[in-house]
Parts: structure tokens; sequence; C-alpha cells
């Protein structure tokens, strides 16, 4: 292969992130736009053969193999395309020889057309290995800097491109300063003809997800599995976790030795809480769980509809609530059932309720007891 042209299309492969077969073909259709430019006709099917060991070039005519010729220039009957193919058959594509035996000779309007087309291809094709690229990192976590701020949009510099962190993937009260430095997740990736659209987020519940799968290797190995997120971008998360090993313990395993793993979540999402809940398959537990801290009396299940009634003691009802309904409401969200919480009254040692329910254990019921004599 010419040196030259080696060095050149090396040069092109890695800096555009291409592969050098792929830029070839682009070659070959630069070419026969330029040859189609100054020899051939407008609607002419030209396709060039490009051999960069030589750099030498073959021209074809392609007609198509038809019943009946609607385009003389792009078709052939069966009898005329066995003058150039025995045995041709309706469907077949010809391909006849029409490279000038003194070679071709672009004039400069051809040449520029062929500068065209290659810089286009190349374009393209520089769109679709971006597309590709992000397209396989959706809902990953990647790092990146704020580039500039418009309005209350935030364009993000990912290296190869930008992604756009609208309003309403942004954590609410969070401020950003151009030149920071932050971890965004992609969350939709979509091809457009200036390039890939890439929409950001910093408030879905998968930013919580994979910035433990950073910090606890365990997640990130399969030792402990986040089950569910329930999350309120900037106040609050409620996050499942369960391990199949025994002797592990995933909570332990997310919070870190004296809170340092969760504390550099917490510090990333500029001090959001994040309540660390132990998944059960037993849907009462992992209900009384989730409404952690409260304690909790009782559950009962209602499973044709999916809802749960929850006993508490009058001084623990505030904090099955929530500021604002918040802790019921991640609960909620974190187990997937309508959960209503009651009050219930301690009535000579035994705990009164209006509803028939199901006992967590005895030991907690004793406990809230003991703490309410």
């Amino acid at each position: 292969m010419n040196e030259q042209f080696e060095s050149a299309l090396n040069q092109i492969a890695e800096e555009k992130d291409l592969d050098k077969a792929e830029i070839l073909k682009m070659i070959e259709v630069s070419l026969a736009a330029a040859f189609r430019k100054d020899y051939g006709k407008k609607d002419q099917n030209i396709v060039v053969e490009f051999f960069p060991e030589t750099l030498a070039t073959k021209v074809f005519d392609v007609k198509k193999v038809v019943e009946v010729v609607e385009d003389p220039v792009k078709e052939f009957t069966v009898e005329e395309a066995k003058a150039h193919k025995k045995g041709a058959k309706v469907g077949d594509e010809i391909k006849i020889d029409i490279t000038p035996k003194t070679g071709a000779t672009f004039g400069r309007i051809a040449a520029q057309t062929a500068k065209q087309v290659i810089v286009q291809k190349i374009r393209e094709a520089e769109r679709g290995v971006l597309f590709t690229d992000f397209k396989a990192k959706e809902r990953q976590l990647v790092s990146g800097v704020v580039q500039r701020i418009e309005g209350e949009t935030v364009l993000v510099d990912l290296t190869k491109a930008t992604g756009v962190l609208f309003p309403s993937e942004q954590i609410k009260g969070e401020k950003y300063s151009i030149g920071a430095r932050i971890k965004v997740l992609i969350l939709h990736v979509e091809p457009t003809a200036k390039g890939p659209k890439i929409t950001l987020s910093r408030s879905h519940p998968d930013v919580v997800r994979r910035l433990f799968e950073l910090e606890v290797p365990e997640i990130f190995n399969g030792v402990v599995e986040v089950k569910a997120i329930a999350r309120e971008a900037g106040s609050r998360t409620k996050i499942a976790v369960w391990s199949s090993q025994e002797g592990v313990d995933p909570i332990g395993a997310c919070v870190g030795q004296r809170g340092t793993r969760v504390q550099v979540i917490m510090s990333e999402l500029n001090g959001e809480k994040i309540d660390i809940i132990a998944w059960s398959e037993d849907t009462v537990k992992f209900i009384a769980n989730a409404l952690s801290p409260a304690k909790i009396l009782n559950v009962t299940l209602n499973e044709d509809l999916k809802e749960a009634k929850v006993g508490v003691l009058s001084d623990q009802l505030s904090l099955a609530i929530g500021k604002a309904g918040q802790n019921v409401r991640l609960a909620a969200r974190l187990t997937g059932w309508k959960i209503d919480i009651t009050e219930e009254k301690i009535s000579g040692g035994e705990a009164e309720s209006e509803v028939t329910s199901e006992e967590l254990s005895p030991e907690v019921v004793e406990e809230v007891k003991e703490e309410n004599k």
C-alpha cells in the first residue's frame, strides 16, 4: 500500500474511531459520485472498486434485470442482460465494466463533489459510532463537566459528546457551576441528524443504585443485591438490600465501617438522606422494615387489593407517617403496597386495634409495650 495513503488512512481511522474498511467504502462512494459528475449520467448506478495497494480503480455501471424496463438507465431486460452474463434472470444485477482505458481525470467540480461526499460519509459514520457508544451506556453512571447553563437547563461535556440535564432530571435545590465535575446517569440516547441526543439525570433512582455499585464491592460483585429503590431526589431515599450468602450483613456492607461508604454516597447527592432497609420475602416483615425508623406493632394484608394496614402506637405514628407523609410514601413505593397507618392504644397491657392484625413477632410487640409503660 502507498505509504502516504496508508498513513492518512490510519490517521483518519484513529482520530474518528472508524474502521479502515469502512473508510475505504466511503472513498469508493465518493469516487463514484465524481465519475458520475464528469463521465456518467445523472441517475446512473455507478459502482467503484478501489484497490488501496496500487491506488487503482475499476468503474462499473450496475443495472438490475427486470421483466419490463421502466428506467433504461438502471434496468435491463433479460435478453439485454444475457449479452453480458449467460443465464441472467429477473432480479439479478449486471455489472458492466466502464473503466476508461486511459484513466479518469476529474475536473474541479467533480473533485469537490468527491470531497463533499467523503466528508459527509465520515460525519455520518462518526455520529453512528457515538450513538452506538452512548446507547450501550444507557442507565450507567458517567462523569462529566458542566459546560454551560442555559436558563435552568445544564449542558454537560462527556468528552466525545454533550449531554443535557433538564430541570426535571435535576436534584431539587442543587446548584451547578461551569467547570464543575459531576456524576450523571445516561437516561436516554436518541439518534438525530446532528448526532446522538443524550438526556442525563441526577434525580433518577438508578443514580443511587450505580453509586452503591461503585462504593460497595459486595454489590458490584453480586454478593449483596439491591432489590428495590424508592427516591425523592434531594430529600430521602429508601433502598432495600439482600444477600443470599450466609454470614453477610447486607446493611452493614452498604453502610461501611463507621458509615464511610454511605457517607460518600450522601455527599455525592448533597446530603440526601438514605435509609438502608433489609429486604425480606415475607411481605409483613418487608413492610415493617420499610417503615423504619418507626416501630410497628402489626400488619394486616389484603392480597386482592394489595393493601396493608399497619398498626403503631401513638408515639410512633408521626415517625411512621414521616414529614409531609414522606416515610409512608417512600415505603409504599419501595414495597409496591398501598399502606394505611392506624393508631393503636394500650389497654391493660394489650394493644387494641379495630382490625385483626398479623403480628410481626412477640418480641417486637413486647418491646413496644415496655417502652410505653
